[in-house]
């Protein structure tokens, strides 16, 4: 009787397999789906203990994104459909929709799976007409400075 279940077992083939198709832009979760595949789970613990793997991985995520971002543009730049009603032609809006909404959430995923490459920018640092100023006010140290130089002037005063 063959034994059932998903795969446990590391084959460098399997490997291969899994790093291509996720530089492809396939999600992981996607891959593991599938009845001949590891689960995620399984897939995530052997990232844990193996280093090399961690990194092979890593470089086909960074891929997959840039597959990723290829395919909201190649979605982008396609033509619309049209639809024909009582004789006229038009581009059907709700296809124009539903594409839109697919680029959309690609480059949403893009900006939090990978901030640093498809993330919004953001300048911590002013320019020549707004620069950044950092002002610091302990009004704790002021007083207490205050109150020293009163006693200061009240011991000279004592002493003269």
């Amino acid at each position: 009787m063959a034994k059932m279940g998903r795969p446990t077992k590391q084959t460098p083939e399997l490997l291969d397999e899994i790093c291509t198709r996720v530089s492809d832009g396939t999600p992981l979760r996607e891959i593991c789906r599938e009845d001949d595949k590891p689960t995620w789970s399984t897939f995530y613990d052997w990232l844990r203990k193996d280093k090399e793997l961690s990194a092979r991985f890593a470089q086909a995520r960074e891929l997959g994104t840039d597959a990723i971002a290829e395919d909201a543009l190649a979605i982008i730049d396609e033509r619309p459909e049209s639809v024909t009603l009582e004789g006229s032609s038009r581009i059907d809006s709700g296809y124009v929709q539903w594409q839109k909404n697919r680029v959309e959430l690609r480059l949403k995923l893009l900006s939090k799976w990978n901030p640093r490459r498809y993330g919004d920018r953001q300048i911590l640092a002013g320019d020549s007409e707004a620069p950044v100023e950092i002002k610091h006010s302990n009004t704790l140290d002021e007083t207490i400075l205050n109150f020293e130089r009163k006693l200061q002037l009240q011991n000279e005063s004592e002493e003269s």
